[in-house]
């Protein structure tokens, strides 16, 4: 009779962890939800020194490598192989306003942005719950893309050219 007050004690130790784990699904998806209302993509012009704290890559025009493109490895939704232009950036998501629209439950509603400087590309995510991924790493901050640069956003897979 002793083992009953204890088991009684997990008992309500796992209903709790069960429902603290809930919790945060919760707040994780409304997060997620309330953020793809808030963020507004001013389309490839947007201000990005502004946005993310970062200078011009390239002050004077630096001789053209080709036209960066984005094709797709794996992606719900999308066919593989395809290639995006990139000349004037593009917003990558679930979302409506998203110029590369990821059937992808891990994806943002506007998950990441690709944003033209100069002659370089540079890749930023937008606070997305999931992350995003440059070569398989986590992305911290802006960084700048390289041909070969492989960007995972959920499930789905790109492979940045030039």
């Amino acid at each position: 009779m002793e083992l009953e007050p204890v088991s009684v004690a997990l008992k309500f130790g796992f209903l709790a962890v069960l429902y603290l784990f809930l919790l945060w699904v919760a707040r994780s998806a409304l997060k997620d939800l309330r953020r793809g209302t808030e963020v507004a993509y001013s389309g490839p012009s947007a201000d990005v020194e502004g946005a993310t704290g970062m200078h011009s890559a390239s002050s004077a025009p630096a001789p053209s490598r080709g036209r960066p493109k984005l094709r797709v490895n794996t992606a719900a939704g999308l066919v593989s192989g395809s290639a995006y232009d990139l000349t004037e950036g593009a917003l990558l998501g679930r979302g409506d306003q998203a110029d590369i629209r990821l059937e992808d439950g891990f994806a943002s509603s506007a998950h990441a942005r690709l944003v033209p400087q100069g002659d370089v590309m540079v890749l930023e995510d937008l606070g997305s719950t999931n992350g995003t991924y440059l070569n398989g790493e986590p992305l911290r901050g802006a960084s700048p893309l390289h041909a070969g640069d492989t960007i995972r956003i959920g499930d789905s897979e790109f492979h940045f050219e030039r």
